[in-house]
């Protein structure tokens, strides 16, 4: 069987993800106000794409032309451009019937030629008082870089200033960083409707105002355009450049770095798209969108809901772990026993309040912390600054290398360094991508050390929208190896031995590979044999080979894969063991979890890695064994519902048809629902353990016996 069968383009696999994004806009079980927000994500993602997967392919394309050499980067890029445009299609149709699906809510959103009398007043006096103080046209004449002054993310307006049949063009930057994308427009009184303008339309309607007393016109036209750059940058590695400086200037030249993508009306004039082109420097190799008049439709992922409560998702609140009750303090709780949080299901306060005692805590001596994103007003980083205050001894390792958090990073190492917190960078070219955090407490005679080992940041607003993983515990196996991770991202040169953690880049590769080994070593042996996988993204070839040989020898392999997956199930002698789920919906699927059967005593990983080359051998990750049976059996559980579903789960094929697994005649299941569902009865079985030694210790000694 050729290779070509065996793995799919990682880029045309996330294509295929994004689609199922789009399918729940689509979906009409979804809640409207949910589906018009799915349009918001869908977008977000295809820029990112852009930005990374598509750039990336055109930079291969452009090195080998350089080098003399050739390979399938064209076909490929070819089948990428043919995907996205038939995706963008389907947006389009989606946009046109959600916009008719709010209507007969009575919410309308309206352009600038659909206002009432009183309304387009209102519009002027808004336009004049709020949007126009943030606007300043910028005028295409022959000396102008426009390179160098459009900025990558930010929706524009081409305008056309007409007067005896000459043309000159002006540039408006949409002010979406100063005002809100969705202004509702007053009604009149009695009308049981509302109404809701783009910011866009509210400058098209009033380019005259803008442009009156400067220019002779006779008439301007306004026309949606939007260009994506390439999100890679060099960085300088002179000496005497800190990491710090060189990030500052990778910043920089992306914000000039070369197009990849560009959007524009398709009623654009077209000697206005010749000169956007010549003057964007647009290649063969770039994307040419012709669209809708709306472009950066990321916007509407905060699309405001001002109709009924059913228009969007019902609130699941957040539970409280009731591992943590009856307690002093976070520490005695997990001393007294390993903690398994689950977000979004559980609250992130728990490990913002975890840092805040440790911030103050006598007992406390250090707390040791690697960030890779953090909320902008993050609690956490807050805490860390008062407990240098305290005299606590705080290191944190900042990446400034995480793709598009470089810059709120920069500000953060900053704003820690300036209070006295020992900052590190890491070494350039590993990128520091663990979630862990260490604090040691002085406990009598004894220094006594807690670890997390999470499947995603520590950030509180992610975590309220992420499913991830959060182990906390004081077992002096995991702990002393967290200690000796952080002493490895100090000094990635120094040996280092892990004897329970994978790390990467030391020994994740070799101990993954041995742990499939195992299965297969069963197998062979005729004993029962599986591995349960979950990531985000399985790309790497020497892991999937590693797969496809244990589903040759009978392993029976499942898993669930949100991203990209180049892997080929269903394969005959090759693929047969294996199935794949995707599943899409309310909540991001981010955790990494691997289960192998281990003759009868199931094994258990969490990890900060995605089965992907960059994670495994470039990357410091880790993945943490869960040896507390009664969080084992938590997850596999967990695991098993999303297994279930019926309603959200996709099969992942070798056509990447998206086809939802189909329900037949079993009862309808939504795995983030019954999770929460599960989660809340298993903090409700806790707190009744909890009570009932009091309840015991209540009942007189002879009655108790009598009862027994």
């Amino acid at each position: 069987m050729s290779a070509e069968k065996l793995y799919i383009e990682k880029e045309l696999s996330w294509l295929s993800f994004n689609e199922r994004v789009l399918q729940e806009a689509a979906d009409k079980s979804v809640p409207l106000i949910e589906r018009i927000r799915f349009l918001g994500i869908f977008s977000n993602n295809l820029d990112e794409f852009y930005k990374v997967r598509f750039a990336d392919v055109k930079r291969r394309i452009l090195i080998n032309q350089e080098r003399g050499g050739n390979d399938n980067s064209k076909h490929l890029l070819t089948k990428m451009q043919t995907k996205a445009l038939r995706l963008n299609e389907s947006f389009d149709e989606l946009y046109a019937e959600l916009i008719r699906e709010m209507a007969r809510r009575r919410i309308f959103l309206v352009n600038e030629t659909q206002l009432s009398e009183a309304q387009q007043k209102w519009v002027k006096k808004y336009f004049t008082s709020e949007v126009l103080p943030h606007i300043t046209p910028l005028l295409l004449h022959d000396d102008i870089d426009v390179l160098q002054f459009l900025k990558d993310e930010y929706a524009y307006i081409a305008v056309d200033i007409k007067n005896q049949e000459q043309s000159q063009y002006a540039l408006i930057e949409i002010p979406t960083d100063h005002l809100p994308r969705f202004v509702m427009v007053p009604e009149q009184k009695g009308k049981r409707r509302k109404t809701i303008i783009l910011l866009d339309n509210i400058i098209r309607y009033c380019l005259d105002e803008l442009f009156r007393g400067f220019f002779d016109f006779e008439e301007l036209h306004g026309y949606a355009m939007k260009m994506t750059r390439d999100a890679e940058y060099d960085l300088s590695h002179e000496v005497e450049h800190s990491l710090l400086e060189q990030m500052s200037e990778g910043l920089s030249q992306r914000l000039t770095a070369m197009p990849v993508r560009f959007v524009y009306q398709r009623d654009m004039p077209p000697e206005m798209l010749a000169l956007l082109c010549e003057k964007l420097q647009i290649s063969n190799y770039d994307s040419l969108i012709p669209g809708a008049r709306y472009h950066n439709f990321k916007d509407f992922i905060g699309f405001p809901n001002v109709g009924r409560d059913y228009l969007e998702n019902k609130p699941l609140p957040p539970m409280k772990c009731a591992d943590f009750e009856g307690y002093a303090n976070k520490f005695d709780a997990i001393r007294a026993q390993d903690i398994l949080l689950y977000y979004p299901y559980h609250t992130f306060d728990h490990i913002s309040e975890l840092v805040r005692q440790a911030s103050f805590d006598p007992k406390v001596l250090s707390i040791k912390i690697n960030i890779y994103r953090v909320a902008k007003d993050s609690r956490l980083m807050n805490s860390l600054i008062d407990a240098v205050h305290n005299g606590k001894q705080v290191t944190v390792v900042v990446e400034l290398q995480a793709r598009f958090d470089e810059e709120a990073n920069i500000e953060w190492s900053r704003v820690l360094t300036e209070a006295g917190v020992h900052v590190i960078f890491g070494a350039p070219g590993l990128k520091i991508h663990s979630k862990l955090l260490l604090i040691s407490r002085k406990e009598g005679d004894e220094v006594v050390s807690y670890a997390h080992i999470g499947t995603g940041n520590f950030h509180e607003k992610t975590a309220r929208i992420y499913t991830d993983f959060s182990l906390l515990t004081a077992d002096p196996d995991l702990t002393d190896e967290v200690r000796n991770v952080f002493g490895y991202i100090e000094n990635p040169y120094r040996p280092v031995r892990f004897n329970h953690l994978l790390v990467s880049p030391r020994n994740s590769r070799k101990q993954l590979y041995r742990l499939i080994d195992n299965e297969i070593t069963n197998a062979k042996l005729g004993k029962k044999a599986s591995i349960t996988l979950k990531v985000n993204n399985l790309v790497d070839r020497g892991l999937i080979n590693k797969l496809y040989g244990a589903s040759t020898f009978g392993v029976d392999i499942k898993m669930i894969i949100r991203g990209m997956c180049s892997l080929v199930p269903g394969v005959e002698g090759v693929s047969d063991n294996i199935q794949i789920i995707s599943i899409v919906d309310r909540f991001l699927e981010h955790p990494r979890v691997l289960i192998t059967h281990n003759d009868g005593d199931p094994q258990v990983y969490i990890s900060s890695a995605d089965w992907m080359t960059r994670n495994i051998d470039y990357r410091i990750e880790v993945t943490a064994p869960v040896r507390d049976e009664r969080l084992k059996q938590r997850i596999i559980d967990i695991i098993n519902i999303h297994f279930t579903d019926t309603v959200k789960a996709r099969w992942i094929d070798k056509e990447m048809s998206n086809t939802y697994v189909p329900r037949g005649n079993r009862k309808k299941v939504r795995s983030q629902i019954a999770i929460y569902d599960y989660l809340k009865n298993v903090e409700r079985q806790t707190k009744k353990r909890k009570e009932q030694p009091k309840y015991e210790e209540s009942i007189p000694a002879d009655s108790r016996r009598s009862r027994d």
